[in-house]
């Protein structure tokens, strides 16, 4: 018999799509119809696509949720009361209602949009920091930490601002919050463009942070929601560019933008581009959220009909009280009681906030080692931007390499993950050490530049398969868990890089940043232990959440 054209989602589906959206997998997630117009392969062993959960064994232990399977060996994810008629669903898998259904200039219309606004809020992270100077001369202060405050106090805001605004996302849906951290983003940016005096102009980074971390909460499940997993994986390469390129362009634009109209002209800039971004959302963006659009359906034909039975089929059972607690204990508790969550977040957190520190150092050790000034500057940010670009596309590439091998011959675990982790490890103190001492010695500039290069290819290396690792071993939780490795390693960036200056001036760059690579040394072996001992300590889990 042939198989169906259309089926409902797996149980590892629903699992990948509840990470893409940024919360657990008890939560309803926006997926309706799956595509089965592909054969199975003959041989019994299902086709994996890269990205799918495939560990489907919760680290946790909790119970599940009524939306997922509760048989291990069932990878279908149980019907929710199919025959009722009060049940309100899709009118079929072509449902134009349905955003997986929209056409495809609206959907792409929509990808780019999104993808616009989450390259610019991580970009105007650091957008500034070669003007620093000129805004500690404005504001009278000398003070070297408040010089490294400035600028990493706006990913505290990333940190804090995400933890509100997605459980507000599953009560009101994307698009509300779209808009309004866009509005919120633009009017902190204008606030910080005309700040009198240092508190204001560090409050309202504080904010542009939190409001601007939005669409690097909410963009993963806008792109689940409207592009198929067959195509997903450009629409998410494309989205993905924006945290990983921005922050290191932003000092590049920065330093000229500063030597031409002055530091106050950084957050105008971000304001008239946020400003035309936000205009573009409100006329090509509609509400993509499922369980949103179901329930304003439900609530439609309600009173049409006068049946008040009628409901939705992704309606979530739970509370206002019970989605903040999901979103704000849980990962607390994931980071003080799993090791495979806190070791993770730990090595991420260390290495972003050598990212940070970087960003508040390179433009006093440009100015004053090599006597770089004005728009060139920006320019010292530049290897750093593309040993970024290149650890993407060796992550991508050989990431994709590695886990097909082991998934082809049936014996994947998420360990597996952690392979080029384990290599890509050594990269990043060789580039702290490259380039500390490359400046200690004054050498040619391109020397450093290529060693900012290595850092970044080695952060590359350990952000992207840490944070991979954490959705695969924690399924159901994954967005806990990820919610958990953010919020740390955003304070971990807001507060270690506060004393480098000081590090610096003791103990001078070369050893200064041999420090920084004697401590990244220390955390290569995690990796290491985790594929060694990884199964056994998620076996032997216990944790209930």
């Amino acid at each position: 018999m042939a198989a169906p054209l259309y089926r409902q989602p797996t149980r590892s589906e629903i699992l990948e799509l509840s990470a893409q959206e940024s919360h657990d997998a008890d939560i309803p997630s926006n997926i309706g119809f799956i595509n089965d117009a592909t054969p199975r392969p003959v041989s019994g062993k299902p086709t994996i696509d890269f990205g799918q959960q495939v560990t489907e064994k919760d680290i946790e232990k909790g119970p599940r949720s009524s939306s997922l399977s509760s048989n291990d060996d069932a990878d279908v994810a149980e019907p929710v009361e199919e025959d009722d008629p009060n049940i309100v669903f899709w009118d079929g898998p072509d449902d134009q209602q349905n955003p997986i259904n929209w056409p495809f200039r609206k959907k792409w219309g929509t990808v780019l949009i999104v993808s616009a606004i989450t390259f610019l809020t991580p970009l105007a992270s650091s957008m500034f920091a070669p003007g620093v100077p000129d805004v500690m001369e404005a504001f009278n202060s000398t003070n070297d930490m408040l010089a490294g405050f400035m600028v990493s106090i706006y990913v505290l805001g990333f940190a804090f601002g995400p933890m509100i605004i997605a459980p507000l996302s599953e009560m009101y849906g994307r698009l509300p919050l779209y808009h309004s951290c866009n509005v919120l983003f633009i009017i902190f940016s204008i606030a910080a463009a005309v700040a009198s005096s240092m508190s204001q102009f560090i409050v309202f980074r504080f904010f542009m942070g939190c409001f601007g971390g939005a669409p690097l909460v909410l963009g993963g499940g806008t792109i689940a929601d409207l592009i198929s997993r067959e195509q997903r994986g450009t629409a998410m390469v494309v989205w993905m560019m924006g945290p990983t390129l921005g922050p290191c362009v932003g000092p590049i634009i920065g330093g000229f933008l500063t030597e031409a109209k002055g530091w106050r002209w950084n957050f105008w800039f971000v304001a008239i581009v946020a400003g035309s971004f936000a205009l573009g959302a409100v006329i090509l963006m509609s509400e993509t959220s499922a369980p949103v659009i179901l329930e304003r359906k439900a609530k439609r034909l309600r009173i049409e009909t006068g049946n008040d039975k009628l409901r939705s089929k992704l309606a979530s059972e739970l509370s206002s009280r019970d989605l903040f607690k999901f979103s704000i204990v849980r990962p607390i508790k994931m980071l003080t009681l799993s090791p495979i969550c806190a070791a993770m977040s730990v090595y991420v957190a260390i290495t972003y906030a050598y990212l940070y520190i970087l960003f508040t150092t390179l433009t006093p050790v440009f100015s004053n080692q090599y006597g770089w000034r004005g728009g060139v500057l920006g320019l010292s940010f530049l290897g750093l931007g593309v040993g970024s670009l290149v650890g993407q596309f060796v992550f991508t590439k050989f990431g994709n390499k590695i886990a097909r091998k082991h998934m082809d011959r049936g014996d994947f675990q998420p360990e597996h993950r952690l392979y080029i982790m384990a290599g890509g490890g050594f990269f990043l103190p060789a580039g702290l050490f490259w380039y500390g001492w490359s400046v200690q010695a004054q050498t040619h500039w391109m020397v450093p530049i290529l060693g900012t290069g290595v850092i970044g290819f080695g952060l590359l290396m350990t952000f992207m398969p840490a944070n991979t690792y954490l959705v695969d071993v924690f399924t159901v939780h994954a967005a806990s868990a990820m919610a958990a490795n953010t919020v740390l390693r955003s304070l971990m960036a807001a507060l270690i890089p506060l004393s480098s200056q000081k590090m610096y001036a003791a103990m001078g760059y070369g050893w200064g940043n041999s420090l920084l690579g004697f401590v990244s040394l220390l955390l290569v072996p995690i990796p290491f232990l985790f594929i060694k001992f990884g199964e056994r300590i998620r076996n032997n889990s216990t944790i209930k959440l």
